[in-house]
């Protein structure tokens, strides 16, 4: 098998129903569809045996989260290139080619991503990936056509083939080489932050990351947690200072946990005296704690992911801070950062 579209799915009947029709009669001819089902609770099951047959499907015996859920699953799926695609993506025609046409032909490309646009509103990107991601100095991701909240409408500014730090988790196509060879998703991190890792990883052994615009896809967002949510902030800071503390290279690692350790704090005391949330005031200090305790058991990825390194700077980790252009200097869009 050449391409398998895996669709990680937990408790997403209605979004498979609503946007796998479109996938099978856009995909089925250039790719196998796959669901891996992350032990649901709704009729997931049921709707995919008697609505979509045509559709393998994969179930696994708990839910995994997104990272080891998808581990899980590939493990049983043979292919060259796996597409990891959320059940609240509406694919187009024609999206599948220009990725597999361009991973044909770049053997130095690891993975790649669609330009990811809004179903709410079409003319504008989408939160999760937008035109491709990015990386600054301390660790804040950000994306052409999105910077924290601020998200561009898609004017065509980006619609150009870039070399990326990060492609979406919301529709990866990887080759499945490198994704074993870099170890796959670290299922340790459950969700959240898992594919900004991988592809960083990726990119510290020298393969490449592209965002190709020439295909596109709309995505729903938010379909597992909400925006505001104490568990997806805590497992953004956990899991982001854990990347960290496993890819920056030793000459960055410590000047960069000092600013974070007085960047988290200045964001936890944000969350409290101006938006009055103190379940993400909270989460931001769990998250901290429990990286001190779990830290050490990244040591060995550390030695391991720093011994592969080809390079010392990745150029699509970014040398500025993001806080400083955005907040200090108003720099909104990703054109307008040095």
């Amino acid at each position: 098998m050449k391409v398998a579209i895996v669709i990680l799915n937990w408790n997403g009947a209605g979004m498979m129903a609503q946007y796998l029709p479109a996938v099978l009669r856009y995909s089925q001819d250039e790719a196998a569809v796959i669901v891996a089902d992350n032990a649901s609770t709704d009729n997931s099951m049921a709707l995919l045996r008697t609505e979509f047959p045509e559709v393998k499907i994969i179930e696994l015996e708990k839910n995994w989260g997104f990272a080891e859920g998808y581990n899980k699953a590939l493990r049983q799926v043979e292919a060259d290139y796996y597409l990891l695609l959320n059940s609240d993506i509406e694919v187009t025609h024609h999206w599948l080619t220009p990725l597999i046409e361009y991973m044909d032909t770049h053997n130095d490309v690891a993975a790649c991503q669609p330009k990811l646009l809004s179903i709410a509103d079409r003319d504008q990107f989408e939160y999760a990936g937008a035109s491709g991601g990015f990386l600054d100095r301390y660790g804040y991701p950000f994306c052409r056509g999105r910077i924290f909240d601020t998200v561009e409408r898609d004017n065509g500014q980006y619609n150009y083939p870039c070399d990326i730090l990060w492609a979406t988790g919301a529709a990866l196509m990887v080759r499945s080489a490198d994704y074993w060879d870099a170890g796959g998703l670290d299922g340790r991190f459950f969700a959240h932050n898992e594919e900004i890792d991988l592809c960083w990883r990726l990119r510290i052994c020298g393969r490449r990351i592209v965002c190709l615009p020439e295909s596109q896809v709309y995505h729903v967002g938010g379909g597992t947690l909400p925006k505001s949510n104490p568990m997806k902030t805590y497992l953004n800071f956990r899991n982001n200072l854990t990347m960290l503390y496993k890819c920056l290279p030793d000459s960055e690692l410590n000047h960069v946990m000092r600013w974070r350790w007085l960047l988290d704090y200045v964001a936890a005391c944000e969350m409290l005296l101006l938006k009055r949330n103190w379940g993400d005031f909270r989460a931001v200090f769990r998250a901290r704690r429990d990286f001190r305790r779990w830290r050490h058991q990244f040591d060995d990825d550390r030695r391991r992911i720093q011994a592969s390194r080809v390079g010392e700077k990745i150029p699509e980790q970014r040398m500025f801070s993001l806080l400083w252009q955005y907040y200090v200097k108003g720099r909104k869009t990703f054109s307008a950062l040095p």
